[in-house]
C-alpha cells in the first residue's frame, strides 16, 4: 500500500512540475519572453517557493525521482551523435572546447554564487545576533 502511494505521490508531483512547464512554456510564447520555458518555469517556481505560496514538500520525491533517472534523458543525445558521426568527425574538437568552456562557466559560477550567499547568511546570522 505504502509503494502504491509513494507512486501516485511521485507521480503527481511530477505532473505538477509538467504543469509547471507548460504554463511557462504558454507564458513564453504569449508574452514573447527572451527565456527558454524551462528557465522561465524555474524563476516562477523559485518565485513561488520564496513567497510561500507553494512548499517544498509538493514537489521532493518528484524531484528526487526525476534527478536519480536523469540518465534516461539523455538517451536522444547519445542516439543523435551515433546518428552523425561526420559531423562528430569534422567538427567535434569545437563542440568538446564549447562543452568544457561551458562546463566551467557553470561549475566557477556556481561556485561564486554559493559562496556569496553562504558569506551573506554568515552576515546575517552575526547581525541577528548583534541586535538580539
Amino acid at each position: 500500500m505504502t509503494s502504491l502511494r509513494s507512486l501516485l505521490r511521485i507521480s503527481s508531483q511530477i505532473g505538477l512540475l509538467a504543469s509547471i512547464f507548460v504554463l511557462a512554456e504558454w507564458a513564453v510564447s504569449y508574452f514573447h519572453l527572451p527565456l527558454p520555458a524551462n528557465v522561465t518555469g524555474m524563476l516562477a517556481l523559485l518565485g513561488l517557493l520564496l513567497l510561500g505560496w507553494v512548499r517544498v514538500e509538493w514537489f521532493r520525491d518528484g524531484a528526487g525521482w526525476l534527478l536519480a533517472e536523469m540518465l534516461l534523458f539523455f538517451v536522444p543525445a547519445v542516439v543523435a551523435v551515433v546518428n552523425y558521426p561526420d559531423l562528430l568527425l569534422q567538427q567535434g574538437w569545437r563542440i568538446g572546447v564549447v562543452l568544457v568552456l561551458s562546463t566551467c562557466m557553470v561549475l566557477g559560477t556556481t561556485a561564486l554564487v554559493v559562496d556569496r550567499l553562504y558569506r551573506f547568511e554568515i552576515w546575517l546570522s552575526r547581525r541577528s545576533r548583534r541586535h538580539a
